[in-house]
């Protein structure tokens, strides 16, 4: 059976939606996958400083353990739970960055997409996956398999 052509209706371009609106919604896809990517660096961020936070609590009680009294001072009074930049531990750079800057980011582009795509999501790679395929192969198949669609060789699940 020949191949299907196309991608599915949710990932095909509305009637009158030109290349340059269609480039312009890929590149604002791009840009907000790249802000979710600096997002869960900036999560990491704050798991790994929160870890080292709470392990000085071990190096406070070893450096007591040897005898090393001002420095287990030092150490409890100068970096055990320290603020990161003034005033924040990073939890709350966290919930600034998603108030501030992710949440309005991720609607503008969900606004966009509504607006100007009829909430079409991916049009521009579902369109370079169009490209790129090879008709005909099992492995550039348009749409993924669902059951009971004949598989590439024609016979049914």
């Amino acid at each position: 059976m020949g191949d299907l052509q196309g991608p599915d209706h949710e990932h095909r371009r509305p009637p009158g939606v030109g290349d340059e609106t269609v480039e312009a919604l890929g590149s604002l896809s791009k840009a907000l996958e790249t802000i979710e990517r600096a997002r869960g660096h900036l999560y990491s961020f704050h798991q790994l400083t929160g870890t080292a936070d709470l392990e000085l609590d071990r190096t406070v009680a070893l450096l007591r353990g040897a005898g090393h009294e001002s420095w287990a001072d030092r150490v409890e009074t100068e970096i055990l739970g320290r603020n990161v930049i003034p005033g924040h531990w990073t939890f709350q750079i966290v919930e600034a960055y998603d108030a501030t800057y992710y949440q309005v980011f991720r609607q503008l582009e969900h606004e966009a997409v509504q607006q100007l795509a009829e909430g079409r999501d991916h049009l521009y790679e579902a369109e370079m996956k169009e490209a790129r395929r090879t008709r005909d192969h099992p492995d550039h198949t348009a749409l993924p398999d669902t059951p009971g669609s004949p598989d590439p060789t024609g016979s049914f699940d």
